[in-house]
């Protein structure tokens, strides 16, 4: 089935990801920037010249849609994919390049030739021989994370339209902006959604579904000094930049950090700093897939800032945390069919299921806590939030097969009828 979707979708995936749409966490606007109702009101069009249904923008970004139903009494099922590209890498001007029939030599981005995709850097890619990958030129993220999630997510709903022949429930749709800064879904009303349960199209690897994730918080230091001119500074400057840039390499020699740690570890990132002698602000993530871990990452951030303000009694140290989500776990775990339903469209489409815990957060973990059950699946992105990103097209065809027969098997569930061969192979769990 899969091979049928590739024209559709290399033609949204180009057109979308040549919008720049990245999102900004210094600013309270929602959406955080104008440009991603650019691609919003794209999305809108689209979905409205497909024959979708209820179509509608909200001013708070989101996209939502109704596919109507072919099967009565089935639930209502709600895909996912957020439209912002991450701010940690520019999102602007980019320059998708299609490498056709991937040959397995190393891929050089052409707009800056020491960006190199390797083996080493890009393992999985080296198992895509034959395949058609789509990079970037060099000087930009792809943003395949999660434009990839919103052609899938596009050519299923035109799929399904043009083949009422196949069983389905209800599909809700929801684009949605903010997701790389945290919020989401902050503003969405799962009233108004109307499903009663939800899968994110924002996941990695060919066969992935994930229904664990970090648990999140994020921290602001809050560094004072004292100011001072420096030609008469000896005994009355106190450099808040110097007491900030102690605090981080102390915290890095003594604790986990993102380039450290792997599997089930969490960590302490410090992954913004701005300011003056006078004042200085670093931003941190804490991340760990058990709530003791992330408070054990707060405690130590704290007893940090304290041994620093000790140590300087004229500076001034304040730290403010805030939860950003939880591990999805803590709730899927209590009823795992919208898991098992998933796990058995995997195999459906030929594909071997891997479970893989998440080292980081999808629109899904907060989904799940909200009360919308939503695990996260592949769409075969690699190497996203920075020049190297790629992304295999025929991935993208299997994961849009993937959802054809996942709206099957919900369709098929509706009368209590059992998942399938899900009790005999789960896939692969990755060890640690």
């Amino acid at each position: 089935m899969w091979p049928q979707f590739l024209p559709e979708l290399e033609s949204r995936f180009l057109r979308y990801v040549q919008v720049d749409t990245q999102s900004d966490e210094s600013v309270d606007s929602v959406p955080s920037t104008p440009r991603q109702f650019v691609l919003l009101r794209q999305l809108t069009r689209e979905l409205q010249a497909l024959g979708a249904l209820d179509v509608v923008l909200t001013p708070q970004g989101h996209v939502l849609a109704t596919v109507p139903a072919t099967a009565s009494d089935a639930p209502t099922i709600a895909f996912f994919a957020h439209v912002d590209t991450s701010p940690d890498f520019s999102g602007k001007d980019v320059r998708p390049l299609v490498h056709r029939d991937f040959d397995g030599t190393p891929i050089v981005l052409p707009d800056d030739p020491r960006q190199v995709l390797t083996p080493k850097n890009s393992p999985e890619l080296f198992d895509k021989h034959g395949e058609d990958i789509v990079t970037a030129s060099g000087t930009t993220l792809l943003g395949a994370d999660d434009k990839a999630g919103i052609a899938i997510i596009m050519t299923l709903v035109g799929h399904l339209l043009a083949h009422p022949e196949i069983p389905r429930g209800r599909l809700r749709i929801c684009f949605n902006s903010d997701e790389e800064i945290g919020r989401g879904v902050a503003h969405l009303d799962l009233a108004d959604l109307g499903a009663d349960v939800g899968y994110t199209l924002d996941g990695s690897a060919l066969g992935e579904i994930t229904y664990e994730t970090f648990s999140a918080d994020r921290a602001i230091v809050v560094v004072e000094g004292v100011a001072a001119h420096p030609g008469y500074a000896k005994g009355r400057l106190v450099n808040a930049l110097q007491l900030a840039a102690q605090l981080i390499l102390d915290l890095a020699r003594t604790g986990p950090t993102p380039e450290t740690t792997a599997g089930r570890d969490g960590f302490l990132h410090a992954y913004h700093l701005e300011g003056n002698a006078a004042r200085a602000e670093i931003h941190f993530i804490l991340r760990d897939f058990e709530l003791d871990g992330l408070t054990a990452h707060q405690a130590r951030l704290r007893d940090a800032c304290a041994a620093l303000e000790a140590a300087a009694p004229e500076a001034r140290v304040t730290v403010s945390a805030t939860p950003q989500y939880r591990n999805m776990r803590y709730w899927l775990e209590n009823d795992m069919r919208p898991v098992e339903l998933a796990i058995a469209a995997i195999e459906d489409a030929g594909i071997e299921p891997v479970m893989r815990p998440i080292r980081g957060g999808t629109d899904g973990a907060r989904l799940t806590e909200m009360g919308l059950p939503s695990p996260n699946i592949f769409t075969g992105m690699h190497n996203f939030h920075g020049p190297l990103e790629w992304i295999s097209l025929q991935d993208m065809a299997r994961a849009t097969e993937v959802c054809v027969h996942l709206v099957r098997r919900w369709a098929d569930a509706r009368t209590g009828s059992p998942p399938g061969e899900k009790e005999q192979h789960h896939g692969t769990l990755p060890a640690g």
